[in-house]
């Protein structure tokens, strides 16, 4: 007769070890504690101090002198409000509203200095007035697509409509972006006669505006319409639609469907 061990001894009473959640013949239990993994975190969007750091460092990439003049605002508005604390015999109070107030100074020239680093970057590139015309405040309508564009010069035409009217915003060399400027606003025209249409050339050129201040340009302008004809004036346009340009060599009249794709062959 065999005899019993230990080990089937305490299996047969139970006290052996119990099936750990790897085992295999038991699902693994997920708790609601369990930590994401690595690629959820990694997919997450970054957080506001490392949108201001990366800011931060493009802007003194550009602007080295920006720290500088972030750490004189901060320390000038401090020294006034310790100053004024000491002559009424109340520096505590007058530092703690001093601190907040040089940082936000600080931050305002950290915010103006970083735009006009952002359009340094952009200037000589292709849609940088689009880009400009995308910092428009509340009441503008723009659109990030060129109204007109010459495909062989890379010149274009950006539209935005406002109560001012309608604006253009050109982008190429005065003399050669003229046709464009031209073609667009009679095309304007036809459809709209009696609303101003203003336009804007952007470049460093004579004549010309430079990116960081077009914004104020047409924030400059005398404003004509109401918010609903705003938005007449945007419908009227979007029912033209966009003119896209047509390849060389293609001429439309004599194109002809592909009958296969349009039975889905």
């Amino acid at each position: 007769m065999a005899k019993r061990t230990d080990s089937d001894v305490t299996n047969a009473t139970g006290g052996g070890k119990s099936d750990k959640p790897g085992n295999p013949g038991k699902p693994e239990k997920k708790s609601i504690f369990k930590r994401r993994n690595k690629e959820a975190k990694a997919n997450k969007k970054p957080g506001r101090m490392k949108q201001m750091r990366d800011v931060f460092q493009m802007t003194r990439r550009n602007d080295p002198s920006v720290v500088w003049l972030m750490l004189l605002a901060f320390l000038g508005i401090t020294a006034i409000g310790l100053v004024v604390g000491l002559l009424i015999n109340n520096w505590i109070t007058a530092l703690i509203v001093a601190v907040p107030l040089g940082l936000l100074a600080a931050m305002f020239i950290l915010s103006r200095r970083a735009e006009r680093a952002a359009f340094a970057q952009l200037d000589g590139q292709p849609g940088a007035a689009g880009a400009a015309l995308s910092t428009l405040r509340r009441g503008w309508i723009t659109e990030e697509q060129p109204a007109a564009v010459d495909p062989r010069s890379q010149d274009a035409v950006f539209r935005a409509i406002g109560r001012p009217g309608v604006v253009l915003v050109s982008e190429g060399p005065p003399h050669r972006v003229k046709r464009l400027i031209d073609g667009e606003r009679k095309r304007l025209r036809r459809i709209l006669p009696n609303v101003s249409i203003h336009v804007i050339q952007a470049g460093d050129g004579e004549h010309q505006v430079p990116l960081s201040k077009v914004s104020k340009r047409i924030q400059k302008l005398k404003k004509e319409l109401t918010k609903q004809e705003v938005q007449q004036v945007n419908k009227r346009i979007t029912s033209l639609g966009n003119r896209l340009p047509i390849p060389k060599g293609v001429d439309p009249l004599k194109a002809r469907p592909d009958r296969k794709a349009a039975r889905g062959r």
